[in-house]
């Protein structure tokens, strides 16, 4: 896992199969910390199992994985005019790159596994994963999971713009 703005890496396990590695999850928490402040809060393990899982079932490279958002503070929460009961808030949710030619894989492993909530949006290549509760939402066309899914907001559109100068490094 390598997060854009930082280009902080994570690679190994962050758990044994039975019990979440205290070691690699503050490793996590601090790769996935606010980039803006650097605010560092303990990361959700759950919504950590749900990107690996999600990763797993799309057949991803889990060493390239790309996290455009992990934890927010409110203040950048605001800044990115991100939701205001936002998961990224409590650091349960990731924003991460897909490839266009993948998107829809990552789309239908995320909502097959009913864990948490979805957000596609492919017209930014990217996908939101959280350990809040089961919804879904974005841009993605029709397909096997079902109906097409709400149109975005502007919310999305300066989020991205918020992100721009750190894409990519």
């Amino acid at each position: 896992m390598r997060h854009a703005a930082t280009g902080a890496r994570f690679s190994g396990p962050y758990h044994n199969g039975t019990a979440v590695d205290p070691v690699a999850m503050a490793e996590l928490s601090i790769i996935l910390a606010d980039t803006h402040t650097g605010a560092v809060r303990p990361f959700d393990p759950r919504a950590i199992d749900i990107l690996w899982e999600v990763a797993h079932q799309a057949r991803l490279d889990r060493d390239e994985l790309v996290v455009l958002s992990g934890y927010r503070t409110p203040e950048t929460n605001a800044a990115v005019d991100g939701a205001g009961d936002s998961q990224h808030l409590r650091a349960g949710a990731l924003d991460v790159y897909v490839p266009s030619s993948q998107l829809v894989g990552v789309r239908d492993a995320a909502l097959a596994l009913q864990r948490g909530g979805v957000g596609v949006y492919e017209r930014r290549s990217f996908v939101h994963l959280d350990s809040g509760p089961v919804r879904r939402w974005g841009d993605v066309t029709p397909g096997p999971a079902g109906p097409a899914m709400a149109q975005p907001d502007d919310r999305i559109a300066r989020l991205r713009q918020a992100w721009a100068p750190f894409r990519w490094r």
